[in-house]
């Protein structure tokens, strides 16, 4: 604990993350020196997590309109209308940080955050996804690393109450010192019901809901927004400790709290706690705050004004209410159990003012707060472009069977069932998919329609080529959405990136958002929300640039989505998008022969677009009986998921040179489909003139995945390998 009369020190600057440059505009804004609470509201709003200082520019070249958007990037979660009068909330957003240095509660607690971003809005959260990153499996820390975070993600969305319906798993050395853990939410609202952060009207009650305040999380969003060094193990205190049964009361009572009409403005105190929420809601609303700490429901004894303004204690929210229905809302949440309490007023000052035990301890100016932050134009190189690998110059595997079995058995192309049985996928009872295939689907209640969903991002292909890679993880958010026979709508992104005070680090970011923005303009698929995670680093050693994009889509009619397996015998297999040749920074160059290297294979948006529709419009008219996007690989790989998933066989034509070239190249815009064998021909015939490229290479069948006269490999065989790698390595 900082007693609340310490003297305001350079290195006192410095441990708030605040450069002295930065310190120095403070001095300007405010004419004096800070007290220490009005440093440490400082240090939370101007940190990388709470202004993105060093990403606000790039980031406004996103695209983030379009047909269904209602509510862009700015609130807590974005909006896109799905007709009928109703409204898709969602968002994803990081606990990195937090994550290495305690798992169970670093990935509890961001689960916990993201669902309240989603119920901030008004919306009921529907449906629930992850994307994890991990360090190398032989690394001493992260199978518990790996277990600790499955453990919280499951933990808090099990008791919550939500289906985690999809997401993604992937190991790399380069996550040694820092895993990712990117946690996604989807709610659902009524168009007319749909609350923001703005607060309107002077003299109205500020409001804190929720749990009670405590120590835990103090200056999380301040640690969040460095990198990591020896002193890792002392940042324990900074990560939140979740409670979802709280959280579940506070939903119930949000909702409820919305449709009387009491609710004028609501903010979730998430990164910053108090401090962000209260000067978000006033700058927003061109109005001042004035709080009274004294007021504010605390669990711990002796806690400072400073504490308190930085405290990210979970399962707290902020509002501004009608005075007359004050204590209609004070009723609902003591029917519901939780506090709530009147902390302060809105004023026509433009100031936040904080009061404590009869003092003021912070005054200033509340836009200032947030509009003032630094916005970085920082310095960037475009990385140099890898070398090509030549297809030609990557030799066939000694045993195509054994090398494909090899690959299905590899860390990250084996079965998460370990994972996602660990979370409920079914609770709700509208979950029409379990994790696994292409797209989560879920019902929506009382109607026909659906959402579907998906994670996506290949950190080695923007290692190699940010903006080609921040291309692909769109486009391949886009294929899964339309593999399932859903109309792809808007995305939300988590851009995980190392130091952005290093040039290169910088390019990286610069390159990647480029790639994103041109293919969301291409794809018609806007950003709606998004977070950015800087400063992933250990001891120097950055991440890979891991762009994680997730994205929705809408299914007119659910009952007519359709899954990856092989659903019966004798029935065609087109591939979609032709027979590929990019081996580079493949998943086969890497397993079979031990090189991360070349280029990532190109993405063409118009044939991704052209592809995608035309593979859409089969699905909509019911030809389709199975779809499976082409990624992490290629063909050998889809082919093998759909057999397992199907539990059935099948014989594959290949007329190719160099089999190994056909069947493991990661080429963009493909798919495999499965049709009725007599609708095949004709189907090729319509492909062709809709210029795209689709070719029948087999029939499904037997118990074996035969590759022409070559390879024969049991369904059963690639079920044991495809299982056991993750069940063996977590029990040590």
């Amino acid at each position: 604990m900082i007693p609340n009369d310490t003297p305001i020190t350079p290195d006192l600057v410095k441990s708030h993350g605040l450069k002295p440059d930065e310190y120095a505009r403070i001095l300007a804004l405010i004419g004096r020196e800070p007290t220490l609470t009005e440093l440490g509201i400082f240090s939370a709003m101007w940190n990388e997590h709470c202004s993105y200082k060093s990403s606000k520019k790039w980031l406004k070249t996103l695209p983030t309109t379009g047909a269904c958007v209602v509510h862009g990037p700015g609130e807590n979660a974005g909006v896109v209308d799905i007709g009928d009068g109703d409204v898709a909330v969602f968002k994803m957003e990081s606990h990195n940080h937090p994550s290495y240095i305690e798992p169970y509660q670093g990935a509890a607690t961001g689960v916990g955050g993201i669902l309240r971003d989603v119920f901030t809005m008004g919306a009921r959260p529907i449906a629930a996804m992850n994307a994890l990153r991990f360090g190398a499996p032989d690394h001493p820390k992260t199978r518990h690393v790996v277990s600790g975070v499955v453990a919280g993600v499951g933990g808090y969305g099990n008791s919550f109450g939500v289906p985690t319906v999809g997401g993604e798993v992937n190991f790399h050395p380069r996550y040694n010192g820092n895993c990712l853990v990117n946690a996604f939410a989807l709610g659902l609202a009524r168009a007319d019901g749909i609350f923001l952060s703005e607060a309107k009207g002077v003299g109205l009650p500020v409001v804190y809901l929720g749990a009670k305040t405590g120590r835990d999380g103090v200056g999380g969003a301040t640690m969040a927004s460095a990198e990591f060094d020896e002193t890792i193990e002392e940042k324990r205190p900074t990560v939140q400790v979740g409670d979802p049964f709280t959280e579940k009361r506070l939903l119930e009572a949000c909702l409820e709290l919305m449709a009387s009409g009491a609710v004028i403005a609501i903010q979730d105190m998430g990164a910053a706690g108090l401090t962000c929420s209260a000067v978000e809601m006033g700058a927003k609303g061109d109005l001042g705050i004035d709080l009274d700490l004294d007021k504010v429901p605390v669990r711990e004894e002796r806690m400072t004004a400073y504490e308190m303004m930085l405290s990210e204690s979970q399962e707290r929210m902020l509002m501004v209410l009608e005075p007359a229905r004050q204590a209609e809302a004070e009723a609902i949440f003591a029917k519901w159990e939780l506090d709530f309490a009147v902390v302060g007023v809105t004023t026509d000052t433009l100031r936040f003012v904080i009061r404590h035990q009869g003092e003021v301890v912070a005054d200033l100016p509340i836009k200032d707060l947030g509009d003032q932050a630094p916005e970085y134009d920082r310095p960037w190189v475009a990385p140099q472009a890898p070398a090509e690998v030549k297809a030609a110059d990557v030799p066939a595997p000694n045993d195509l069977g054994a090398a494909l079995l090899k690959i299905l058995a590899s860390p990250d192309m084996c079965s998460r069932r370990w994972v996602f049985e660990q979370y409920d996928t079914l609770v709700q009872g509208n979950s029409a998919t379990i994790p696994g295939g292409d797209a989560g689907v879920i019902r929506i209640d009382g109607a026909s329609k659906g959402l579907a969903m998906s994670a996506d991002v290949t950190p080695r292909y923007c290692e190699a080529d940010p903006y080609q890679g921040g291309m692909q993880a769109v486009a391949e958010c886009w294929r899964n959405i339309t593999a399932v026979g859903a109309t792809p709508l808007a995305i939300t992104d988590n851009l995980n990136f190392g130091n952005p005070e290093k040039p290169e680090i910088m390019g990286q970011f610069v390159m990647a958002i480029k790639g994103i923005g041109e293919a969301c303009r291409a794809l018609d698929f806007p950003v709606v929300s998004g977070n950015v995670s800087l400063y992933n680093e250990t001891l120097g050693q950055a991440i890979l640039p891991t762009p994680a994009i997730a994205g929705i889509g809408l299914l007119a009619d659910v009952s007519r989505h359709v899954g990856y397996a092989f659903r019966a015998e004798g029935e065609a297999i087109l591939l979609v998008g032709g027979h590929g040749d990019h081996l580079g920074q493949s998943i086969y160059l890497r397993e079979i022969h031990g090189r991360e290297e070349g280029a990532p294979p190109p993405v063409d948006l118009a044939a991704e677009k052209r592809h995608g529709d035309f593979v859409r419009g089969l699905i909509a008219a019911g030809e389709v009986t199975a779809c499976h996007d082409l990624s992490d690989g290629g063909l050998a790989v889809t082919l093998a998921e759909m057999a397992m998933a199907g539990g059935r066989g099948a014989r594959i034509d290949l007329e190719a040179d160099a089999p190994h070239v056909a069947l493991f190249a990661e080429d963009q815009a493909r798919y495999v489909v499965t049709v009725a064998a007599e609708a095949a021909a004709a189907i090729c015939e319509r492909a062709a003139a809709a210029g795209v490229p689709v070719a029948s290479i087999g029939v499904t069948g037997g118990e074996t995945l035969r590759f022409g006269d070559g390879a024969a490999i049991s369904v059963s065989s690639m079920r044991e390998a495809h299982e056991g790698w993750f069940p063996s390595y977590m029990a040590g």
